[in-house]
C-alpha cells in the first residue's frame, strides 16, 4: 500500500489509548503488541495500517527472503550464511495482514516434502512470519483465527524465530516483529492463556459528542475524494511523529527503571492478583517506553499507573464472563501505599497526558497521549479504560428483589401475591453456574476444529492414510515409502536414497475434535416465572454455556412466550453475548412450545446451509407445557417429529416441579428422539449417565 493511498495516523480524530499504545509498541517492540478491542467501525484496521508508514526504514542484506540485517545477519538463516557487511539495500518497513482463513503453511512456511525425501534438500516457501520480519504482523479477526494458530503466532512472537518441522525435517529462521490483533467480542473471546500472551490491550469505542463524529466524517470523505492531497496535508504531522518515534527509540536504552518503579509495578500486579510474571514484565516495559516516550531518562510514577491500565485489564479475566477493566481508585491506592513503604520515593502525582496533544492526533508534542474526553465513549477523562458497553446487554435483578415482582407458582413458596401468567416479569438473575460433563453429538463429524465431537481434523491422532487432493500437508511417512518401495528396481535405484514420485507421497488423515453449534430452546413464559426455578434454569444454561465457551463451540438462542417465539441469539461464536442475553430474559405470557420448536428448526435449516459441516446439538429447556392456540400440544409434537426426521441431537431440560407432575417433558423428548433429564440432573455427577443416553438413542436410531 502506497503511502498516498494510506489514511495517515495523525489524522486519526480521538482514539487516545489505541494511538498510544501502538506507538509504544513502535518505540519498544519487545512491549509485546497490541490486542485492540471494540466494536466494528472505530478505526481499528484504520489506525493498524496507518502505523507503518512511521517505522524506521529496513536494511535488508541483497537477495535474502527472510529480510537479514546486513549489520547482524542471522547465522541460521535458510538463504545464508551472509557475509557480514554484505551487500544491502534499504526499504520501508511492511505491514503484512494474516487472513482469518490462513493455512498452518501460509503462516509459518511450507517445505517440499517430495524433494526432501527424494534429494535430501530442504527447499522451503517462507510464510507470512517471515515477510513480517522487522515490521508489523497484523491479525484482524484475531477471535476468529483457530487456536493452534494463535499459539504459532504467539510462540513466534515470543521468541522470535519461527521454526518448521515436518516429518523430522526442520527450518529455523529469524521472525521479529511489531504483532498488533484486532477483535470485535460480540463475534467471540480469545482464551484467558492467549489473552496474556499479548503485551497491552485496549477498548475502543465510537465517540459519542457529535462535534467529533462530525470531524470524523469530514476527515474520511476528504480522503476518499482524494488521497494524495488529502496525506500531503498531514505530511507535516506526520515527519513530525516519525521523528519522534526515533528519537524515543534511540532514548530507550538510556532509560532507568529504578527499585522505585520496580516495587511499584510488583506492588501493582500482586494487588490485583495477575497470574504469573508476564505482566510484571510487560509494565516494566511499557513504562520505560512512556519514559522514552516522553523525553525522559527516568521512570515516573505517571508512566508506572499508564502502563498498569494497558498491560493488566485482560489479564485480570478469571472466567469467560469477566469483563475486562481496572479499578482505578484502587490502582491509585497501591501507588501511594508502595510509595509510602519507600520514603525514598517520589509521591504518586496525578496522572497527566503523556505527551500533551490535542483530540485530533498526535503531532510532535502530543503523539498519541492523553486520554479520551468524557463525552466521545471512550474513556472518562481519568486516565481508565473505556467503560464496557452495556447496551443490549440488560442487567440482572437484584438478588434481594422481593418475589412479588417476579412472581411465584401455586405451590412455592413467592412471598407474595402471584402475577397473572400473562404478564411481563422482571428478569431473574441466573443461579450460580455448575461444572459439567461433554455433551457430544455422535458419530464422526468434519466440522470445524474445536473441543466438543469427534471429527476428522488436521491435527489430533493419525488414523489412516490417502492420496492427497492438492497440496500436501500432512505426511504419512510409512504409507509414503509402502507406495514407493515395490518401484524401486524400475525407477533404477542405486544408491542409499528412495526415489519417490509425487504418486507415492500419502496424506495422513486425523481423528480430533470439532466444535458444534449449540441451539438453546428457552421456555420464558408464566408457567417459568417461579423466581427459584427460572433462576435455577439460568444457572443451568449459564453453566452450558461456560462448557460451550471452553469447547470452542457456536452458541444460539431462541426463547419463546406470549404469542410467539424469537431467536434472541443468532448463532455466533461470542458465549459472551448468550450469556448477557440470558441474564436480561424475561418472562410470562403464554406457553407457545410449538413456535418455539419451529424457530429452531429455521434457525438449524439456515445454518446448514451456511455451515453444513458443523453439526448441532439441540438443547430444549422447559416444563413440556404447550398453551395458546388450537391443539397446542399436537403442534408441538409435529414441530418436534421435524427435528427428529433430520436426525438432530437433542436434549430436553425438564424444569417440571412441584408435587404434581405430568411428564409432559419427558413426551417432548420422545418425540424428539432425545434425552430428557431433570434440572437436579445437570449437576456434574449425573451428566454422565446423559450422555451416555444421547450417545445410545442415536446408535439405536441408526441401528434402526
Amino acid at each position: 500500500m502506497s503511502t498516498s493511498s494510506r489514511y495517515p495516523f495523525t489524522a486519526i480524530v480521538g482514539q487516545d489509548d489505541l494511538r498510544l499504545a501502538l506507538l509504544l509498541n513502535a518505540v519498544s517492540p519487545a512491549v509485546g503488541g497490541v490486542l485492540v478491542r471494540g466494536e466494528k467501525g472505530t478505526a481499528k484496521s484504520t489506525a493498524v495500517r496507518a502505523l507503518a508508514a512511521l517505522l524506521p526504514p529496513v536494511r535488508t542484506v541483497e537477495g535474502c527472503r527472510f529480510s537479514c540485517d546486513p549489520a547482524a545477519p542471522d547465522p541460521g538463516c535458510p538463504d545464508g550464511p551472509h557475509p557480514a557487511d554484505g551487500p544491502g539495500g534499504e526499504r520501508a518497513a511492511r505491514m503484512v495482514e494474516l487472513p482469518v482463513g490462513a493455512s498452518e503453511d501460509r503462516l509459518v512456511g511450507a517445505l517440499d516434502i517430495e524433494r526432501a525425501l527424494a534429494e535430501g534438500v530442504k527447499a522451503f516457501e517462507p510464510g507470512l512470519l517471515a515477510d513480517a520480519h522487522r515490521g508489523i504482523l497484523y491479525v484482524d479477526e484475531v477471535n476468529l483465527l483457530h487456536d493452534h494458530l494463535i499459539d504459532l503466532l504467539l510462540d513466534a512472537a515470543a521468541m522470535g524465530a519461527s521454526y518448521v518441522e515436518r516429518e523430522g525435517v526442520s527450518v529455523r529462521h529469524a521472525a521479529r516483529f511489531l504483532l498488533v490483533g484486532t477483535m470485535n467480542p460480540e463475534e467471540g473471546e480469545l482464551r484467558p492463556q492467549l489473552l496474556d500472551r499479548f503485551g497491552l490491550t485496549v477498548e475502543v469505542a465510537a465517540s459519542r459528542e457529535p462535534d467529533q463524529r462530525v470531524e470524523v466524517v469530514r476527515r474520511r470523505l476528504a480522503f476518499e475524494d482524494d488521497p494524495a492531497a488529502f496525506a500531503g496535508r498531514w505530511s507535516g504531522e506526520e515527519a513530525g511523529l516519525r521523528e519522534r518515534v526515533a528519537a524515543a527509540r534511540a532514548l530507550l536504552p538510556r532509560v532507568r527503571l529504578g527499585d522505585g518503579a520496580l516495587r511499584r509495578i510488583a506492588a501493582v500486579c500482586a494487588a490485583f492478583e495477575v497470574d504469573g510474571m508476564r505482566g510484571d514484565l510487560v509494565m516494566a516495559r511499557t513504562a520505560t517506553a512512556l519514559a522514552a516516550w516522553a523525553g525522559r531518562t527516568e521512570v515516573a510514577v505517571e508512566d508506572v499507573r499508564q502502563a498498569a491500565l494497558l498491560a493488566l485489564p485482560h489479564r485480570r479475566r478469571r472466567n469467560p464472563f469477566d469483563a475486562p477493566g481496572l479499578d482505578e481508585e484502587k490502582l491509585d491506592e497501591v501507588l501511594r501505599d508502595a510509595a509510602a513503604d519507600d520514603p525514598e520515593d517520589e509521591p504518586p502525582t496525578p496522572p497527566e497526558e503523556p505527551g500533551g496533544g490535542d483530540d485530533d492526533g498526535p503531532g510532535p508534542d502530543g503523539g498519541g497521549g492523553g486520554r479520551p474526553d468524557p463525552g466521545d465513549g471512550a474513556g472518562d477523562g481519568s486516565g481508565g479504560l473505556p467503560p464496557q458497553r452495556t447496551e443490549d446487554s440488560g442487567a440482572p435483578a437484584p438478588e434481594d428483589a422481593p418475589e412479588a415482582l417476579t412472581g411465584a407458582e401455586p405451590g412455592e413458596s413467592g412471598g407474595g401475591t402471584p402475577r397473572p401468567a400473562s404478564a411481563e416479569q422482571r428478569a431473574v438473575a441466573a443461579g450460580e453456574p455448575f461444572r459439567t460433563k461433554v455433551l457430544s453429538v455422535p458419530g464422526l463429524g468434519a466440522g470445524a476444529a474445536g473441543r466438543r465431537s469427534r471429527a476428522r481434523t488436521e491435527h489430533g491422532r493419525t488414523t489412516g492414510a490417502t492420496r492427497p487432493e492438492g497440496a500436501l500437508t500432512k505426511l504419512h511417512l510409512t504409507a509414503t515409502v509402502r507406495a514407493a518401495a515395490p518401484h524401486q528396481r524400475a525407477r533404477g535405484r542405486s544408491g542409499r536414497g528412495l526415489v519417490v514420485r509425487r504418486d507415492d507421497l500419502r496424506q495422513a488423515t486425523r481423528e480430533g475434535r470439532e466444535g458444534n453449534l449449540v441451539l438453546f430452546v428457552v421456555d420464558a413464559s408464566g408457567s417459568m416465572a417461579a423466581r427459584r426455578r427460572m433462576g435455577a434454569v439460568k444457572g443451568a444454561v449459564l453453566s452450558l454455556l461456560l462448557d460451550a465457551y471452553q469447547r470452542r463451540d457456536k452458541v444460539g438462542l431462541v426463547t419463546f412466550r406470549g404469542r410467539e417465539a424469537e431467536v434472541a441469539l443468532p448463532p455466533t461464536s461470542s458465549v459472551d453475548a448468550a450469556a448477557a442475553r440470558l441474564q436480561a430474559l424475561p418472562t410470562g405470557g403464554r406457553t407457545p412450545l410449538a413456535a418455539g420448536l419451529l424457530k429452531a428448526h429455521d434457525v438449524l435449516r439456515v445454518e446448514r446451509l451456511r455451515d453444513a459441516t458443523r453439526r448441532p446439538l439441540l438443547v430444549v429447556v422447559t416444563d413440556g407445557r404447550a398453551t395458546g392456540g388450537p391443539e397446542p400440544v399436537a403442534l408441538a409434537g409435529r414441530a418436534a417429529r421435524l427435528h427428529a426426521a433430520e436426525a438432530t441431537a437433542s436434549v430436553v431440560v425438564d424444569c417440571e416441579t412441584g408435587p404434581v407432575r405430568l411428564g409432559l417433558a419427558g413426551e417432548l423428548a420422545r418425540e424428539l428422539r432425545g434425552t430428557a433429564v431433570t434440572l437436579d440432573e445437570l449437576r456434574a455427577e449425573a451428566l454422565t449417565g446423559l450422555v451416555k443416553d444421547v450417545t445410545d438413542h442415536h446408535r439405536a436410531r441408526r441401528a434402526a
